[in-house]
């Protein structure tokens, strides 16, 4: 029990959730990540296998866009990474977990903790 009230305590001061992410300011990233080839063909295979609800599109390309919500505090150290849901959980949480590792010591710090927001565009065609 403890534990949990620690953590609680540790939490109780953070900033919740907004709720309008157009808001948000890009997340501070030192350097900007990029997708690569291998880490754009696990979505394009959960779209591939029927797991998401994204429509073959006419011409073959897809573009799937997934916006993650990140709290980031001021000595720059992701805290939380929280994907929009786009009707496919396992893109979704991949890229909060992307997000996550594109951050790790690769974020600027700022004045005060706050939420920022990271956006990965998978494009390929199928």
């Amino acid at each position: 029990m403890l534990g949990l009230a620690l953590l609680l305590q540790a939490t109780g001061d953070l900033p919740p959730l907004p709720t309008d992410w157009s808001t948000l300011a890009p997340i501070p990233y030192v350097d900007a990540p990029t997708l690569t080839a291998p880490l754009v063909k696990f979505v394009a295979g959960e779209i591939a296998a029927g797991r998401c609800a994204v429509p073959k599109p006419a011409d073959g390309h897809y573009v799937v866009k997934v916006d993650v919500a990140t709290l980031v505090d001021q000595d720059g150290t992701l805290r939380r990474a929280v994907p929009r849901a786009i009707d496919c959980p396992t893109v979704e949480q991949y890229s909060a977990g992307l997000v996550s590792s594109f951050a790790r010591a690769n974020l600027n710090a700022g004045t005060v903790t706050m939420w920022y927001r990271a956006t990965l565009v998978y494009d390929w065609h199928g």
